[in-house]
């Protein structure tokens, strides 16, 4: 996983073990799994990775092809 931020790769562990958030926390988070965090453990991460706390729970820049929401609204 890369930083969008500084640039500094970081693993899910690596970024895990910086933060002091769970893995499988951070792993969802990246998945888009997780729609929420504590917000101190939002702040490391942001922090972290160099990114606004914001950046962390944005919405994909696209819709992902075939998601049926967007199907249905285009029919």
């Amino acid at each position: 996983m890369g930083s969008p931020g500084r640039g500094a790769p970081y693993t899910v562990r690596e970024l895990a073990e910086t933060t002091g958030v769970s893995r499988s926390q951070v792993g969802r988070l990246l998945t888009g799994r997780l729609d929420n965090l504590d917000v101190n453990d939002a702040h490391a991460v942001a922090e972290a990775l160099g990114v606004a706390v914001l950046v962390l729970f944005m919405p994909p820049s696209s819709p992902k092809k075939g998601h049926s929401d967007i199907e249905n609204d285009h029919a």
